[in-house]
């Protein structure tokens, strides 16, 4: 049994699941913008009893990540300092929103913490892009596993491009989480009007990013690759044209298994990388010479075997709880 093998598997499941649900989290905070006061208040409640437990699956997998890669997650912070702090705070000052913007009536004190809703969904949608494509990309690293550049080698066309790919996936992933949640008819047509034209946007970002991703990457160096970026396109296209068709439930599926595909996409371009070094491959980390020691991870795996089931037995519950759609109040 390979652990280190085991546990990037697991990284990969706890950045797929972090994704799907924080994803149309981001969404719908995204699509506050320009909307009355009433239904900014449909949209929140759509997530309000599930956005916190949904924000659990990245620090899940921040945590599984140092504990599992602790030189890979030293690398990356060290690498992308200042554009963590800045989603940390972004995801901070979302949070305190979602709790204060209910505690005085006043329509200019909810527009404040709505705008922070919208600024810290934003923010993190577009960094976790640029983030996973210079991961693909590659970073300068030298032999000691340190950094070698600033911040500025983040920023590229290439990255900025997955970050706005970023963006408007998950707007889209947002809008059908909406039309699943919401019971206001008037609202949803209009979601389902914005939906056709970002699934459109989001699928010809996509195109662009793969096709950026030939020149930029060895992501579709291999016909696995190919095939797995292929059928994501597909399925996201295939979502849009649920939303088209009124068919709710099967485009956010198509969505949430988009996003999947994608995601493990990314993973098993890398693998067993978990971070490219641009100044020489060999400097590159990976799940072995990044990874804990062996008892390390053994006694992870056992925790990880007892404590994983009991989370996803807490969302299922959670969601199934909180599945009637929410109408407007008064």
């Amino acid at each position: 049994m390979d652990l280190n093998v085991i546990w990037f598997v697991l990284i990969v499941v706890l950045f797929t699941g972090f994704f799907i649900l924080e994803g149309f989290d981001y969404g719908v905070g995204m699509m506050l913008i320009g909307r009355p006061e009433k239904e900014r208040t449909q949209l929140i409640r759509s997530i309000g009893p599930v956005w916190d437990a949904n924000q659990v699956w990245m620090i899940t997998a921040g945590g599984a990540a140092f504990a599992a890669f602790p030189h890979f997650y030293a690398t990356l912070f060290s690498a992308a300092y200042l554009a963590l702090f800045l989603m940390l705070m972004a995801l901070i000052l979302r949070g305190v929103a979602f709790e204060l913007r209910g505690k005085f009536g006043n329509q200019d004190w909810k527009l404040l913490w709505d705008g922070a809703i919208i600024f810290g969904s934003f923010v993190p949608a577009l960094l976790w892009g640029v983030a996973i494509a210079n991961l693909l990309r590659g970073l300068p690293i030298d032999a000691q596993m340190h950094y070698a550049g600033n911040f500025f080698n983040l920023l590229s066309p290439y990255t900025i491009l997955a970050g706005i790919f970023f963006v408007l996936l998950f707007a889209f992933h947002g809008i059908t989480f909406l039309m699943v949640r919401l019971a206001d008819e008037r609202l949803l047509l209009d979601l389902q009007r914005k939906g056709k034209c970002l699934g459109a946007a989001a699928w010809i970002a996509y195109i662009a990013f793969i096709i950026a991703s030939m020149f930029e990457t060895d992501v579709l160096s291999q016909s696995a690759g190919v095939i797995i970026f292929a059928i994501s396109a597909g399925v996201l296209s295939a979502a849009w044209d649920f939303l088209r068709g009124g068919k709710q439930k099967s485009a956010f599926i198509a969505t949430s298994v988009s996003i999947t595909i994608t995601t493990v996409g990314f993973f098993t371009a890398l693998f067993p990388r978990l971070m490219v070094s641009s100044l020489n491959p060999e400097w590159s980390l990976t799940i072995y010479n990044a990874a804990s020691t062996q008892g390390t991870l053994l006694i992870m795996t056992i925790a990880a075997v007892i404590l994983v089931p009991i989370v996803l037995a807490y969302q299922y519950w959670t969601y199934k709880t909180f599945k009637k759609r929410v109408a407007p109040i008064g």
